[in-house]
């Protein structure tokens, strides 16, 4: 008999206090869900990203609450009988976590429907809401730099931190969140050095999509690894099928890319 591996939040933050790395992958179905299983690839984020991805709007903002909880059953009914388990992470969609109330409401609807983690776009605006759903039970992972459901208020798709001053105030958001509760960091679309820099003062696991090759994980939608972007494709996107014969083996070869630091490379990456 084959014994079941299960990824638990614990198990994350020990590989970061080991200094190893792990991977993230962003999938909506339980299709593509038993592939990551497959591929024993940690980490499984539902993101509000299947706004843009699968019912083909601009940004993330039109995404409800109903169907992040479909998305992520779908996930977790995938994942019911597979011998590898990686960890869920859901997403709070646009405006689902305005008041603690309401947060804490939203956040029971994702766990209930298969979630072991939501995530929350925001800086120091966030921290009573990540105590207060901390203290009951519910892991949150933070998400600073480029946060998709305010890039209108953002001015667009543009890199963040890039100078000193925003820099200074990510890292004090990071540190905030972390204070606050937080078990995990998404960080987006932010010079190297300031990825490596929020990694290295952070003790949580600190997971990286165009943040530079020195955070603890890599995270990319799986579609854009796969090559199925018909649009404009981030310059942090690599694709995984050019030189795989299937997607699993694709699935496979980003994980190890991920884990022995090749991915990302240099031309993945946002300089100052």
């Amino acid at each position: 008999m084959k014994t079941m591996k299960t990824i638990s939040l614990k198990k994350l933050q020990t590989l970061k206090t080991e200094g190893k790395r792990f991977a993230t992958i962003t999938a909506y179905d339980a299709s593509f869900a038993k592939l990551v299983a497959n591929a024993q690839i940690e980490c499984l984020l539902v993101g509000d990203s299947l706004g843009n991805v699968i019912q083909g709007n601009g940004t993330t903002v039109p995404v409800s609450m109903d169907d992040m909880c479909y998305h992520t059953a779908c996930v977790h009914e995938g994942l019911k009988f597979s011998e590898f388990k990686p960890l869920v992470i859901a997403d709070l969609p646009f405006m689902s976590y305005s008041s603690t109330e309401l947060a804490l409401e939203n956040a029971t609807a994702l766990m209930q429907s298969g979630a072991q983690m939501v995530k929350v776009e925001g800086g120091q605006w966030l921290e009573e809401t990540v105590s207060v759903l901390t203290e009951r039970g519910i892991n949150v992972c933070a998400h600073l730099g480029l946060t998709p459901q305010s890039v209108d208020a953002l001015g667009g798709f543009k890199v963040q931190g890039r100078d000193e001053a925003a820099a200074a105030q990510l890292i004090q958001d990071a540190r905030a969140l972390q204070s606050a509760g937080a078990g995990m960091l998404v960080l987006e679309c932010i010079p190297t050095e300031l990825g490596k820099r929020v990694s290295n003062d952070l003790h949580i696991p600190v997971i990286g999509i165009g943040a530079g090759p020195y955070t603890d994980s890599q995270v990319l939608v799986l579609y854009d690894m796969l090559g199925m972007n018909t649009g404009h494709v981030p310059r942090f996107v690599k694709n995984y099928m050019e030189n795989a014969s299937d997607i699993t083996s694709a699935l496979i070869n980003y994980r190890e890319e991920v884990i022995n630091g090749y991915f990302p490379a240099p031309e993945h990456c946002y300089d100052n």
